[in-house]
């Protein structure tokens, strides 16, 4: 059986894509990050651009696309939470 191992990873990528999609949105439409982690998402951040910088050495289009999707997600859960946090810090 010939498998092709890159779609594999561009089935696993996919997944990982969309990890924070529901979040995202979840945020986005509530305007509320008081149980967002900071610090996770930091973490995220700095083991994608780790993972892309792995990925662009090994010339692995799976783990370069992957990276670059989830890093943008990462970003923007980190930006919504210094926009949104304001919002949760008056509430309280």
């Amino acid at each position: 059986m010939n498998f092709n191992l890159e779609i594999l990873g561009l089935i696993a990528g996919t997944l990982s894509c969309i990890t924070f999609v529901p979040q995202i949105f979840k945020t986005w439409k509530t305007k509320s990050v008081k149980d967002i982690s900071i610090l996770s998402f930091t973490i995220v951040s700095v083991s994608t651009i780790l993972w892309l910088v792995y990925g662009i050495l090994k010339e692995l289009p799976s783990v370069i696309m992957t990276n670059i999707v989830v890093l943008l997600t990462a970003l923007i859960m980190i930006f919504m939470k210094f926009k949104y946090d304001r919002n949760d810090n008056k509430n309280h």
